[in-house]
């Protein structure tokens, strides 16, 4: 195999995986792996529980600069990639050209931030997504005595949770009638709400941020659209993200929601590739495009993709991307909550085989297109048996007539 030049554009999961395992398939090829932020990668799925002070920040720190350095990895820190010549094949960063034989776009997307009235340049507002952004809230978190998360999205329920935690009143603000509107029902968000309410977190349905009230630079108040007023100490953000797309701007590189890939993660661009957040890829076996921003994804994006990045010059048959999508999370301390494959989020034509049992707190819906068996979410603790029989029969396309489907409910083989 010839020298091969391989520049990969964010070192998250997908982005430092696929570098790890280019050295793996061609130790003589050059990898420059370039990262906006001062860190080297960290564990995005520990920051909500270092925020909670469950672990500490050297426990977050997945690689340090020695890993880099004995892999051959050239990683450039704190170095924003400004531009593709996909016609030149290089990249462009501090006025340097890197040229490429391949590249992969690992970029994800940034946290969108509080667009009410006094929020902007207030010390006390927060996103989180970053390190940084953590060490920052959980030093206001000393001395807080009232918080608010504002959102229905994960990001908003990990900060409440958080707050919560460290003994802080928190109040927690979502636009919609529950946390994860798009993808939940009424009987599974409920059990979440309940697990928050246990928790002592007031929720405030259909509300939004009307206006931040500053005092000496820091929001004071947080005014509701119905006209509530709540003093806080700090805001927390949970808004949703604007997926990092410029770099594809005036190249052939197409861009929906994401970076339009194939099922091989490779973009319209013969030898650009794109993988985790970033990446709208085609799944084989939900037979669509779509975007999985979960930490399980991006690892097996980075692995996907640098397998078939190496293809192209060692002569192995390229792979397609076989993993069914899935995440599982503690909410508050009294619920679970476990994903996979598609859900309503994705398409309003699925099907749903639902069943509740409030007394246990448990929740199992089942979701099916044109009788195939594509997903499902399940809530409680100790609700996820089964779930390996599940994940086989979205694998296999397993069909299942309406006839059929309730009995999937009582699947127990794990």
């Amino acid at each position: 195999m010839a020298d091969r030049r391989y520049v990969i554009v964010g070192n998250g999961f997908a982005g430092t995986t696929c570098a790890e395992q280019l050295r793996k398939l061609d130790p003589a090829c050059s990898i420059i792996l370039f990262a906006d932020e001062p860190y080297c990668l960290y564990n995005r799925i520990a920051l909500p529980p270092m925020l909670r002070k469950q672990v500490t920040e050297q426990k977050v720190i997945m690689r340090d600069l020695a890993w880099h350095e004995k892999h051959g990895i050239d990683l450039r820190l704190g170095t924003r990639v400004d531009a593709v010549d996909t016609a030149g094949k290089t990249v462009t960063a501090n006025g340097s050209a890197y040229p490429y034989d391949a590249l992969l776009l690992a970029t994800g997307g940034r946290p969108n931030p509080a667009a009410s009235p006094g929020a902007a340049g207030a010390h006390n507002v927060y996103n989180f997504q970053y390190l940084d952004e953590t060490k920052a809230i959980s030093e206001a978190l000393e001395t807080a005595k009232v918080g608010v998360s504002v959102g229905g999205s994960f990001i908003a329920y990990e900060l409440a949770e958080a707050f919560v935690s460290r003994g802080v009143e928190t109040h927690w603000l979502i636009r919609g009638p529950r946390f994860l509107r798009r993808m939940l029902d009424e009987a599974a968000g409920e059990l979440l709400h309940d697990a928050a309410r246990t928790d002592g977190v007031h929720l405030h349905f259909g509300e939004e941020v009307r206006e931040m009230v500053r005092s000496n630079g820091a929001v004071s108040k947080v005014v509701t659209t119905s006209g509530t007023t709540i003093d806080t100490d700090l805001v927390g953000i949970g808004l949703g993200l604007t997926i990092n797309l410029e770099l594809c701007e005036g190249t052939e590189i197409r861009t929906r929601t994401g970076i339009v890939t194939d099922e091989h993660l490779e973009t319209d661009v013969k030898g650009v590739f794109a993988a985790g957040d970033c990446a709208e890829f085609y799944d084989p076996i939900a037979e669509q495009h779509y975007r999985m921003g979960t930490w399980n994804s991006a690892g097996a994006h980075g692995k996907l993709a640098a397998h078939n990045m190496a293809a192209a010059a060692n002569g192995a048959e390229r792979k397609v991307f076989d993993t069914v999508p899935e995440y599982s999370s503690l909410v508050f301390s009294g619920q679970t909550i476990t994903q996979f494959g598609l859900s309503p989020e994705y398409r309003d034509d699925i099907e749903t085989e639902m069943h509740v049992d409030r007394d246990r707190g448990w929740y199992r819906a089942l979701y099916f297109l044109e009788d195939r068996f594509v997903g499902a979410v399940l809530i409680g603790k100790g609700n996820r048996a089964g779930k390996r029989r599940y994940l086989d029969a979205i694998k296999t396309k397993a069909r299942f007539p309406k006839a059929d489907r309730k009995a999937l409910l009582d699947w127990t083989a794990d």
